[in-house]
């Protein structure tokens, strides 16, 4: 069975509230899309903004590998030519190989929305069709609100998809453009519709009831050939299907070889780099391809995984490019400690006084508000240290920082840091726009002239959360570092009842965990 994916990240999913993609933006992410083995790349809609006309015109000096690049639009406007609508005109302008045309297929949106008539309805999808038909166009129609318009009248809705397959229409999508339809609806619809049809036919579903991932599956179950998505399930109010569970939902439960191999196992990667391209962060809860899917946090899990994974994983992660994590918790025993310290490279044994001295630790850790769940660089410290694997690269001696604001005028921040590395004692004053920075810049300005590769370390981000509200101001805060350098990014966490005490535990352990790997 051939099916075709159909992304729609640039157009549907650039409607997503927080998203604002520039020019630049698209043209990476039509690239990315390229090389993942997508078949077609919805652009835009080159009738509503200048954006994405300037799009479509430096995309013909792009050479695509493997997809087609698709222009959207409506059908023409009701009582008008179709060779007078500006918006048809500037789609055949776009120049592309394929033209996406919605219309409705709902009778209330036809006399409601556009008010109109239904046979005028089914004459703007006629005409439009055949028209980028005759200008040499591939045309998908997606049939607006199919699925509701079924529901309410299902001869016009039928009769709305036979126009446009008489039209020319190459592709009939079915859409559920509320994303109301349950999954089983889906099936019993598709089943009654499908004989009719003599094109193939598609599906395009939105997340409002949380299902259009199974709706998409079930289309596809049902003789569906093409799917439409987004990349992370962007899309306006909550998202369209994702493309990062339907791919490997086709390709390794349903056997539809709808990518390659070795482009299923870069799929982590491209939710990663599209996430980052829209600026916003990946959810680590997404099925696939986020950060905690395949995490394990409970002793049992991880003792079962250990002897194999099936017990936990439905898939194996490195299919999509992602990868098992063992994390250290409350819920912890010893099979996640030996998991890790394997992982790190230390020979932990169950039963021995080091393990169960370290799960009582950790477990104490814990209780004072700890999470190495997001700090697995000051774990991995924490466990080298209690097993003397590794010793303190530099000790605190003392350190001061102080805030002075004048009136109106800006903070002025300064921490005076004093330390002992190598049995010798060193000093130095940072200045920073808050005391975290000026602690840090302090810690810099003494050890980067004895440590040189500190240097190419950067802190890219820093969360506090405030663990036990009800003391007010005397609650404890955990802050959580990340830092990363030119080759690798890591977590590590402090815990305090003084959020600069906290900032500067994290701190110490974001530098000493990049010497302890120059070490090695």
């Amino acid at each position: 069975m051939q099916v075709v994916l159909f992304d729609t990240t640039l157009r549907d999913g650039a409607q997503t509230e927080g998203i604002s993609f520039s020019l630049e933006d698209k043209l990476k992410i039509a690239r990315l899309l390229d090389e993942a083995g997508i078949h077609y790349i919805e652009g835009g809609w080159p009738g509503s903004n200048p954006k994405d006309i300037e799009f479509f015109r430096q995309m013909k000096s792009i050479k695509l590998k493997h997809a087609k690049l698709a222009a959207f639009s409506s059908t023409r406007r009701a009582g008008m030519n179709v060779e007078e609508d500006t918006n048809i005109l500037t789609l055949l302008e776009a120049d592309t190989p394929v033209a996406a045309i919605f219309g409705k297929a709902w009778d209330f949106h036809v006399t409601d929305a556009l008010k109109t008539t239904l046979d005028e309805n089914l004459a703007m999808i006629w005409d439009t069709v055949a028209f980028v038909k005759k200008a040499g166009r591939e045309a998908v129609f997606d049939a607006e609100h199919f699925f509701d318009g079924y529901k309410a009248n299902p001869n016009y809705a039928l009769k709305c998809l036979k126009t446009a397959e008489e039209a020319g229409a190459d592709w009939l999508c079915l859409c559920d453009t509320n994303g109301g339809t349950l999954a089983f609806e889906t099936q019993t619809i598709i089943n009654a519709v499908k004989s009719k049809l003599k094109k193939p036919f598609g599906i395009h579903a939105h997340n409002d009831s949380d299902c259009a991932v199974s709706v998409s599956a079930m289309a596809v179950y049902c003789g569906a050939s093409m799917v439409q998505g987004t990349i992370n399930g962007y899309g306006e109010r909550c998202g369209n299907a994702d493309l990062c569970s339907i791919i490997p939902i086709l390709k390794l439960k349903l056997k539809v070889d709808c990518v390659s191999d070795e482009q299923l196992k870069n799929l982590t990667e491209l939710s990663r780099h599209v996430a980052e391209i829209a600026n916003l962060p990946q959810s680590f809860h997404q099925p696939f391809v986020g950060r905690s899917a395949f995490t394990h946090k409970a002793g049992i899990h991880a003792s079962a995984v250990a002897k194999h994974p099936g017990t936990y994983e439905h898939i194996d992660p490195e299919l999509v490019g992602n990868e098992r994590r063992i994390t250290i918790s409350e819920l912890s025993g010893v099979s996640n400690l030996l998991s890790k310290a394997k992982e790190y490279g230390v020979d932990l044994k169950k039963d021995s006084p080091e393990s169960k001295a370290l799960i009582k630790t950790l477990k104490e850790m814990e209780n004072q508000g700890y999470s190495f769940e997001e700090g697995d660089a000051s774990f991995e410290l924490l466990l080298k240290r209690a097993l003397g694997a590794i010793k303190p690269f530099f000790e605190l001696e003392d350190f001061l920082v102080e805030t002075h604001k004048k009136g109106q005028e800006m903070l002025n921040v300064r921490a005076y840091v004093k330390l002992k590395v190598k049995d010798k004692h060193f000093e130095a004053t940072g200045i920073g726009d808050g005391p975290v920075n000026a602690l840090d810049n302090g810690l810099r300005k003494v050890l980067e002239d004895i440590y040189p590769s500190i240097k190419t370390v950067k802190l890219t981000d820093y969360k506090v959360r405030v663990l036990d509200s009800q003391a007010g101001t005397a609650a404890r805060v955990r802050v959580i570092i990340e830092s990363a350098d030119e080759t690798k990014s890591w977590g590590t966490v402090g815990v305090s009842t003084n959020v600069i005490d906290a900032s500067w535990k994290a701190l110490v352990d974001a530098i000493e965990y990049k010497l302890m790997l120059e070490s090695k």
